[in-house]
């Protein structure tokens, strides 16, 4: 078998890189924890909160300055904290060129509120129409985000099973340590956009993870599965590492080319989609950029690390 890419020799350096990936966002997790008023690792939306969210109409361009403009005004008037988005519309099937989207705290009907809103975006633009009002109550918000944790879990102790059926115990874990890896890599990130960009999670983003750690599993799952067949075949001839290095070796090409043509669709989708997919098609980029990686340079590695030590722990035979 050809070696090609040689990662025992250099997996030491591959922990490494992973340390480096997960620590920026796993300290940005901990100092949200403390600073957020809902004390959540990341800024979650008005889906778990609660909230309110107006889509305003508009008949012209709306620019960055005249966002941040209208984002100060309702500040000045009384809006805390406003989330702000501009969602393109077809100009050939309507005469609006945008949308203004604006979540806020949940408003209640007593509250006058919507009133003031709408009267700011009135001075801000001519003839805004609205066109859509919806509001999730906080105690629906925290029962959906309970839900969400429960379908998580439920995935996560599914896979757990699976892979503890599947392969030997040691195999298992790094699977699953993977998982734990590639996840915690996608919630840092949005962390940090969070407290950089203000970008808040929503039951979509939910939805992002649960197929990232679905895809994650897949590629670790072919790449063991090469390991075991080499073992059978090679496991008297070479030592383990040379049969791990033959395994990802071989199924190299495959897993690289199934995540590029799955990143070019979502890089498509990005930068040409909507404006309400961009988190949830961000979160799949780099749930598949992270997966494929940790399949190769960090599950592996575990598994060859764990067999290396259980082997010198042998006694020598005389």
């Amino acid at each position: 078998m050809k070696l090609k890419l040689d990662i025992v020799k250099y997996r030491v350096l591959c922990l490494v890189i992973s340390a480096i990936l997960l620590t920026p966002g796993i300290i940005s997790m901990i100092y949200s924890s403390i600073v957020y008023p809902t004390h959540t690792p990341l800024k979650v939306g008005i889906d778990y909160t609660g909230g309110t969210t107006l889509q305003y109409g508009v008949k012209e361009d709306i620019t960055n300055d005249k966002l941040a403009k209208v984002r100060t005004d309702l500040e000045k008037g009384g809006i805390e904290n406003p989330y702000l988005q501009i969602i393109n519309v077809n100009a050939q099937e309507s005469d609006m060129k945008a949308i203004l989207s604006i979540r806020t705290k949940f408003i209640d009907e007593k509250s006058d509120a919507q009133e003031n809103i709408t009267n700011i975006i009135n001075k801000d633009f001519k003839t805004p129409e609205l066109v859509q009002v919806s509001s999730v109550g906080p105690t629906l918000g925290s029962e959906l985000f309970i839900n969400s944790l429960i379908a998580l879990s439920l995935a996560l102790l599914g896979i757990i099973a699976y892979l503890t059926f599947r392969f030997q115990f040691n195999y298992a874990l790094a699977a699953i340590l993977g998982l734990v890896h590639d996840t915690v890599f996608v919630l840092g990130v949005f962390s940090l956009l969070g407290l950089v960009y203000n970008v808040q999670i929503d039951a979509l983003f939910v939805t992002a993870i649960l197929t990232v750690i679905g895809f994650s599993v897949h590629d670790t799952i072919v790449v063991f599965d090469r390991v075991r067949e080499n073992l059978k075949y090679y496991g008297k001839k070479m030592s383990f590492g040379e049969i791990m290095n033959s395994s990802i070796n071989q199924t190299l090409a495959r897993s690289i080319n199934t995540s590029l043509t799955t990143l070019i669709t979502l890089a498509a989708l990005y930068f040409f989609g909507g404006v309400t997919t961009k988190d949830f098609v961000l979160a799949m980029i780099l749930g598949i950029f992270i997966g494929t990686y940790s399949s190769i340079f960090f599950c592996s590695t575990l598994v060859d690390i764990w067999e290396d030590k259980k082997n010198s722990a042998k006694p020598a035979i005389a």
